[in-house]
This record gives C-alpha cells, sequence and structure tokens, in this order.
C-alpha cells in the first residue's frame, strides 16, 4: 500500500514534530544522526564502565541530558537519545534500563530502579493506516524523588509515578501512581499507603 502524506501543510521537519509531542515518521536526517550518537556514547560508556567506573562517568554525562551528582548506572544502557534523560542524585540504576526518550524521561533523586526495568514515552496509533505509516508520537514519563521500581517494572508513556513510591517487580503501570504507596501488578495499582 502507498504511504500517505500526513504533513503537507505542515513546513516543520520531522524532527521539530518530534519535539513538540505530535506526530511525526522518524526518517528525519536528524533523528537518524542524534539515534547513533547514543548508540555510540553508549557503547563507550559500557565498555569503558568494564574498565573503570569513575573514569566512564564523563561518558554518560555526555549522553544523558543531566546526570545528578553519586548518581550511579550499571550498563548496558539502552536509549533512543539519551539527551531527553534526567537522572537525579545519588539515583542507583541496576543493568538494562530501557529508556526510550523520545519524551522527556525524568528520574528523580535518591531512586532505586531494579534491572530490566523499561521506561517507554513512545506511543503509535491505533489505526492500522497510519501505523503502516510509521507514524508515532511520544508522552513523557517522569519518576519523583526516593522512588523504587522493582525488577522488570514497566512505565507507559505519560505516566508519572509520585515521589516516595514503590512499584513491585514485573509490574506494569499504565497510570500515574500517587506519592508514598505500593503499587504492583498488570496493571500496576495501589495496595498501601506509606
Amino acid at each position: 500500500m502507498p504511504m500517505t502524506e500526513h504533513f503537507t501543510d505542515d513546513p516543520r521537519s520531522n524532527l521539530e514534530r518530534m519535539q513538540a509531542g505530535e506526530l511525526y515518521v522518524a526518517d528525519d536526517p536528524e533523528i537518524v544522526r542524534r539515534q547513533q550518537r547514543a548508540v555510540r556514547l553508549a557503547a563507550r560508556y559500557q565498555a569503558a564502565y568494564a574498565e573503570d567506573a569513575d573514569a566512564a562517568r564523563p561518558v554518560l554525562a555526555e549522553l544523558l541530558g543531566s546526570l545528578g551528582e553519586e548518581a550511579h548506572v550499571r550498563p548496558p544502557l539502552y536509549v533512543d537519545y539519551g539527551s531527553n534523560i534526567t537522572i537525579g542524585a545519588r539515583t542507583f540504576v541496576n543493568y538494562n534500563l530501557t529508556a526510550l526518550d523520545v519524551a522527556g524521561v525524568t528520574i528523580g533523586a535518591d531512586c532505586q530502579i531494579g534491572p530490566n526495568v523499561q521506561l517507554l514515552t513512545p506511543t503509535h496509533p491505533l489505526e492500522p493506516g497510519p501505523r503502516r505509516d510509521k507514524l508515532e508520537a511520544a508522552r513523557p514519563v517522569t519518576i519523583g524523588d526516593n522512588v523504587w521500581l522493582g525488577g522488570g517494572v514497566i512505565v507507559l508513556p505519560g505516566v508519572t509515578i509520585g515521589d516516595d513510591s514503590v512499584v513491585g517487580a514485573g509490574s506494569v503501570v499504565t497510570k500515574d501512581v500517587p506519592a508514598g504507596v505500593v503499587a504492583v501488578g498488570n496493571p500496576a495499582r495501589v495496595v498501601r499507603s506509606l
């Protein structure tokens, strides 16, 4: 099937539409360049970390939009751009974080992020035609301060997790979680206050 031209009346680039949080197609040369930069820096970070974790920190700081003091990220780390990710001070991120940062991914201070966590900002149309045409968009993910995400937690686009909350291992967070609670399950639901 031929692809429909969705942006004939919009002079902006796909990168500009992406940054505005609107539908776009990820074929913009600048988008591809930024993705390749992230792949290179993530690989450099992993290789440097294997030799000396402290010496690898400047590579991680170059990859990310912001890296708080004493924050620690164990590689491998998988990102779309890296530059749209903020990690707060003293946060610990365990192995295999996937943070697809088409929109902003904010992780607060003093967080504990378990292994194999996924923070996903991209969205795709439900309708088959636009999805076939490779349209996508994104909504930010925000993790408050002092949050613990157990291993394998998946946080979906547009979700905010409030300060001091805990999300149990393997949970799929489909909607906002308030501050100071424990949430578990698929979909995650609040089971108690802290």
